[in-house]
């Protein structure tokens, strides 16, 4: 471990603000997610909609006010940025809609994820040192991920749950690294 000898005070000190600050954001976030799931998945869709509309509006100027590109890359540029605010305004126009999708959609991209990945570690079967375990991995996997297809919203409401619960262990973790780091 490095001690405030090893990189100085002020720098052990700016580091262990760093953690504690990152440690209470993180508690704060899983305790947000654990109590209000859902008020705290409509807050997320709000800011997904905030993103969309503020990233619309850059891409838009860029397309207007650049100067570098060409005609096609300009009217690209705010055909782009008026999708991005469109898409953020109707987001905006119905949070819990936007909230059940955003679940949906990531239900369905992590089911997808975890049937590739569990493909991947069957193809990588030869070359492993653990084929019972890499088996294993690989049909759970690709298990999980069928699952997921199939009640994508079920599987975000888990996936939402354990992220709550993550960040809550995560923010204690850092709040207790702060707290010790340099002593």
């Amino acid at each position: 471990m490095t001690t405030d000898t090893d990189i100085g005070r002020p720098a052990t000190d700016t580091l262990r603000a760093a953690l504690g600050i990152s440690g209470i954001l993180a508690l704060i976030a899983g305790l947000l997610i654990l109590i209000w799931p859902g008020k705290t998945a409509l807050v997320v869709a709000g800011i997904v909609a905030i993103y969309a509309i503020a990233s619309g509006l850059a891409y838009a100027a860029l397309g207007l006010f650049s100067r570098n590109k060409g005609g096609w890359a300009r009217v690209g540029h705010v055909v782009l940025g008026l999708i991005f605010i469109v898409a953020g305004i109707v987001a905006f126009a119905n949070l819990t809609a936007t909230a059940v999708w955003l679940a949906a959609f990531l239900g369905i991209l992590v089911g997808i994820m975890w049937i590739i990945e569990g493909v991947v570690s069957l193809s990588t079967l030869g070359a492993s040192g653990s084929r019972i375990w890499t088996v294993i991995f690989a049909v759970l996997s690709i298990i999980a991920g069928i699952m997921l297809l199939f009640s994508p919203l079920w599987g975000a409401v888990v996936l939402w749950w354990l992220l709550g619960i993550g960040a809550v262990v995560l923010g204690i973790t850092n709040i207790v690294r702060a707290v010790t780091y340099g002593r």
